[in-house]
């Protein structure tokens, strides 16, 4: 069976000679751009973060990439590697129930570097070094899970740590989570050894779907929010000063004069997201027109419906 070799030297861009330091920044740099958690429903993304996480375990670790160092000396530029490895010729051994020989040698080497293989029963064995120089299996590993996480806007735009009661499977949990700040919609988070457990073995990971919970106030033009303000007809005519929320606080809005009704007015970066990829709050002005007059109220509009030249034009197409 062939099995291609993968240079992780070249998968993280690094020197063979690279020390651990070396190595760990480069994958945390990788892992910054591709992490599924900041790439959702980006399936090359995740294949590539998958790689390099591979790599960066296996080089790590002092002992796996020795026998990495050694094993792969021949396996240059994503060749296939047949047969059996030098020194391995007569080898005959059993791991983890399968037989190997030195011909079958790549075999052994893929189940040992792949991160994980299956059991009988369907779970996760992990690898690592015993006491007789070779490995054996540790632990087996639960399921991964995954759930919705709902969030008022207003956690999603601060960001921070905040206690958050679940309804999984095995009942309701109470976990602490770090939310980063303006996290999208569809985002996950990945909470290490919260999900399904087995006997003993490792827990598997709890992933947290991020959903927008509806606003009161605001609904969702992609990155940017948009909400109505209500003013009186004089307002519209002289101008005015009126007060408008935000996710963060109240802010103060001026109103031009001559305002009509259907005017946006935008607040820069008041919407969803963080830092230069933040979106705006789009205030669209509408006019209120009063209901209850007085006789003397009722005769002014009377007077300055007389007295202007002014007339709206007709039905026309509404603007977008």
């Amino acid at each position: 069976m062939a099995v291609e070799y993968k240079d992780y030297y070249k998968l993280l861009g690094v020197e063979r000679a690279a020390s651990s330091e070396e190595i760990s920044k480069a994958f945390k740099k990788l892992a910054r751009k591709y992490h599924p958690d900041l790439n959702p429903d980006d399936k090359q993304a995740e294949a590539k973060f998958k790689e390099f996480n591979e790599a960066h375990e296996v080089l790590k670790d002092p002992e796996k990439r020795r026998m990495y160092d050694r094993l792969g000396a021949n396996w240059q530029h994503g060749q296939q590697v047949r047969g059996g490895e030098p020194g391995f010729e007569n080898v005959h051994f059993t791991f983890n129930g399968k037989s190997f020989d030195g011909s079958g040698f790549s075999d052994f080497f893929e189940t040992l570097f792949g991160g994980a293989n299956q059991d009988g029963q369907g779970q996760n064995v992990r690898f690592g070094p015993d006491s007789f120089g070779g490995f054996s299996a540790r632990q087996r590993r639960g399921r991964d899970m995954e759930t919705e996480l709902a969030l008022p806007l207003e956690d999603v735009v601060r960001g921070g740590r905040r206690s958050v009661t679940l309804n999984m499977p095995q009942g309701a949990r109470t976990l602490e989570i770090n939310v980063p700040p303006g996290i999208r919609q569809g985002a996950k988070l990945r909470l290490a050894g919260q999900g399904g457990a087995v006997p003993d073995g490792v827990a598997g990971d709890l992933l947290l779907r991020v959903r927008y919970q509806p606003h009161p106030m605001f609904t969702l033009d992609g990155q940017n929010l948009r909400c109505d303000v209500w003013i009186l007809p004089w307002e519209a005519v002289l101008g005015t000063k009126t007060t408008v929320a935000t996710l963060e606080g109240d802010v103060t809005l001026t109103i031009a004069p001559g305002s009509s009704s259907g005017r946006t007015y935008r607040l820069r970066g008041k919407g969803m997201g963080v830092g230069a990829k933040r979106g705006d709050l789009l205030v669209r002005i509408m006019i209120a027109a009063p209901t209850e007059l007085s006789g003397a109220q009722r005769e002014l509009w009377q007077t300055l419906a007389e007295s202007s030249d002014e007339k709206p034009s007709g039905c026309q197409k509404p603007s977008v």
